[in-house]
C-alpha cells in the first residue's frame, strides 16, 4: 500500500507542475477507454485487465490490480505518455479465445514491449492467459 500511496503522491506533483500536459493526457485516455468499451464492452476490458494483473511476473500488474472495480473509471488504467505506457492496440473476439495486442514500457525507451496474449476462460469462467508472446 505505501507504494502506491507513493506513485500517487509523485504523479499528484507532476500534474501540479504541468497541468495542460496532464489534461491532454488523460482527455487521450478517456477517448481510448470510450473507443474500447464501445467496441468490445467495459466489461470484457476490465477481466483482460484483471487476467494481467494475475498474470506472473507481468511489470504493471501493480496498475491494474483492481480493474475489475467498476467505480474506477477505465480510462485511470491506460497510460498514453507517462511512465510506465499501457496501451491496448487491439482486442480480437473468438467464441472461445480472446486475443489482445498489449504495449507497455517506459516513455524514455525508443520502443516499448509489445505482446499478444491469448485468453481463455476457465471453469469458473474467468479470463486466465493461455499464451503470451512478442509482436514485431
Amino acid at each position: 500500500m505505501r507504494g502506491h500511496s507513493e506513485q500517487l503522491i509523485e504523479e499528484m506533483v507532476e500534474v501540479h507542475q504541468n497541468p495542460i500536459a496532464a489534461w491532454m493526457e488523460m482527455l487521450k485516455n478517456r477517448r481510448l477507454a470510450w473507443r474500447l468499451a464501445r467496441l468490445h464492452g467495459e466489461v470484457l476490458v476490465r477481466e483482460i485487465f484483471v487476467a494481467l494483473s494475475e498474470l506472473p511476473k507481468f511489470p504493471l500488474a501493480n496498475w491494474l490490480w483492481n480493474a475489475d472495480r467498476p467505480l474506477i473509471p477505465l480510462y485511470c488504467f491506460l497510460r498514453t505518455r507517462r511512465d510506465p505506457i499501457f496501451r491496448v492496440i487491439k482486442i480480437e473476439t473468438a467464441p472461445f479465445v480472446v486475443i489482445a495486442h498489449i504495449e507497455y514500457g517506459n516513455a524514455s525507451s525508443e520502443k516499448p514491449t509489445r505482446e499478444r496474449f491469448s485468453f481463455d476462460r476457465d471453469n469458473v469462467g474467468r479470463l486466465q492467459v493461455i499464451q503470451r508472446e512478442p509482436l514485431r
